[in-house]
């Protein structure tokens, strides 16, 4: 047998081996471009160089209290510059960040720094009610530090010290390591927990870095974009764009309040190129003031995730001048991880085409290695049909290291050496993956399977319709039905009866919502519709 000539004296030389890490982003940039404006908060700006010593304050401070490696450090606030330090500063002590989601309630909050064993808290005072609630309910009492941001309108000091204090006692020179092991890890997110306890996702420093590399590669992003914080950071480290727009020079421009005026206000005031977030954010967009609306750059492109977007909706974005790129991905895949790669051929199509196509999910990010729509029960791949349903199915670096204290589900999810999903989707015959539901949302009627999301696009296409979640009302003939919870545009009428009869003459009669009411819906803290709350609704209508 002959010897390989590669696997001696030029085997992995240990010497120069750095293990990947999205820290060495900031060291970077801030020794490429240290006068460059890294972070915008109202009239307060950072440079690259005090983004960088400011991390490594927070490092030093957090280091002098007695963190270190694999403890918890969480933060309670919205998407302001202390979120983004926090990032760097944490980490390069080696300790875990756990971003909590601001919309959660004390008792859920409780439970995540207790599954966490959380050992210091950074709060935000416009939470110091919820905060103080959730630290009597929890059994960890970790130590408390205000942020006292000057944009917030309300909310009493908790902690031991505010945040400036604490971090002006670190050093800004303190020479922070890297991880020993790039699958170390390096955050803590949890899952809606809608159907239970949040289970707590556990991120590495090679996921990190590589999803964030996938992020500019995938967007084409160049450098020194503008970029505006949309999309919670506490959201899958908010899809890892605290490190991908960092390394690229980019400018942070943080939005305490996401709200359709401030959002206009920031695009036209820092002249924004990219930003990110949920459709609820493409709503908000569509349904502003003509006033507002005028502030806005030309060709700012927004991706957008968290839950398919109408093609009615991604259509009235195009038309509104904004370039909207779609990608898919969850919790456990350090967010998007799929994407609609566009074809410059579909520009000739028309409008109503394009949005249909841009619709799709799309291809795998570079930097996954696996994307596949499979039969569950025997892995094999599905037809790529168009029509053909299985679960959709991921494999490679952008997977999480899995479920903290929780192994019998983090087996379970990656049954077969792939991450189950938990969507059902289909492949067309260029490959590209399209969802159709979720499997616990998928509605059988008379043996029937109908696609939630068929529905909903179908309603939206009306055009009193502002937004649409439909969920199975339980039905004594038909086992169950699609009922459709709808919120009609300001100014627009329609009733029941119409919305029907509109879905009848445009898609197949049995997939029709027999029962349509009307409200609010009620949402999570990164815009997805919570169907679990419409279908008790539905069920006791």
């Amino acid at each position: 047998m002959t010897k390989n000539p590669y696997q001696t004296n030029l085997d992995r030389n240990l010497a120069n081996y750095e293990p990947l890490t999205p820290l060495t982003f900031l060291q970077r940039s801030a020794a490429v471009y240290p006068d460059k404006i890294a972070i915008v908060h109202g009239e307060i700006t950072y440079s690259y160089r005090e983004f960088y010593d400011r991390s490594r304050q927070l490092a030093s401070a957090l280091k002098a209290r007695g963190l270190g490696v694999g403890d918890t450090v969480a933060i309670m606030a919205p998407n302001i510059p202390a979120v983004l330090e926090a990032h760097y500063g944490v980490p390069m002590i080696g300790a875990v960040l756990n971003a909590l989601n601001t919309r959660l309630d004390a008792a859920a909050l409780a439970f995540i720094l207790d599954h966490g064993e959380c050992k210091l808290l950074l709060t935000d005072r416009e939470f110091s009610p919820l905060i103080k609630e959730a630290l009597t309910l929890s059994k960890v009492k970790p130590i408390v530090i205000d942020i006292d941001d000057t944009l917030a309108e309300s909310g009493e000091l908790i902690g031991e010290i505010e945040y400036e204090a604490f971090i002006a006692s670190g050093d800004p020179n303190f020479e922070w390591q890297g991880p020993d092991d790039e699958w170390s890890a390096i955050s803590l997110n949890y899952t809606s927990g809608t159907t239970g306890d949040p289970k707590g996702v556990v991120y590495h420093h090679r996921g990190a870095y590589l999803s964030a590399m996938g992020n500019a590669v995938s967007w084409s992003l160049p450098k020194h974009p503008v970029y505006l914080w949309t999309l919670p950071m506490f959201h899958c480290n908010g899809w890892c764009f605290p490190w991908t727009l960092t390394a690229v020079g980019g400018t942070h421009v943080c939005l305490r309040k996401v709200e359709a005026s401030a959002i206009y206000h920031e695009l036209g005031r820092c002249q924004v190129d990219h930003m990110c977030g949920a459709p609820i954010i493409l709503s908000m967009l569509i349904n502003a003031s003509a006033e507002d609306k005028a502030k806005a750059p030309k060709g700012v492109k927004f991706m957008v995730a968290a839950a398919p977007p109408p093609a009615t909706v991604l259509a009235e974005m195009d038309e509104m001048g904004f370039d909207v790129t779609h990608v898919y991905g969850l919790t456990e895949t350090y967010g998007p991880a799929v994407l609609c790669d566009w074809n410059a051929d579909w520009d000739e199509k028309p409008v109503e085409d394009r949005a249909a196509l841009k619709a799709r999910q799309g291809v795998r990010y570079h930097a996954l290695a696996g994307l596949e729509v499979m039969d569950p029960e025997t892995m094999t791949p599905v037809a790529a049909d168009g029509n053909t349903m299985g679960e959709v199915m991921l494999r490679g670096n952008l997977i999480m290291k899995g479920y903290l204290k929780n192994a019998k589900t983090t087996q379970a999810s990656f049954k077969g050496g792939w991450f189950h999903s938990g969507d059902l989707g289909v492949v067309h015959e260029d490959g590209y993956v399209e969802l159709r539901d979720r499997s616990k949302d998928i509605i059988i009627s008379g043996g029937e399977n109908i696609s939630t999301i068929e529905v909903e696009g179908t309603l939206y296409k009306h055009p009193a319709v502002l937004e649409v979640a439909v969920v199975a009302r339980p039905d004594d003939k038909w086992g169950e039905t699609p009922c459709a919870f709808v919120m009609l545009r300001e100014g627009k009428t329609a009733t029941e009866a119409e919305l029907i009869q509109f879905c009848r003459d445009n898609m197949a009669h049995y997939k029709c919502p027999k029962t349509v009411v009307f409200e609010e819906l009620p949402k999570t803290s990164t815009g997805k519709v919570q169907k679990f709350v419409l279908r008790e609704r539905a069920r006791n209508l």
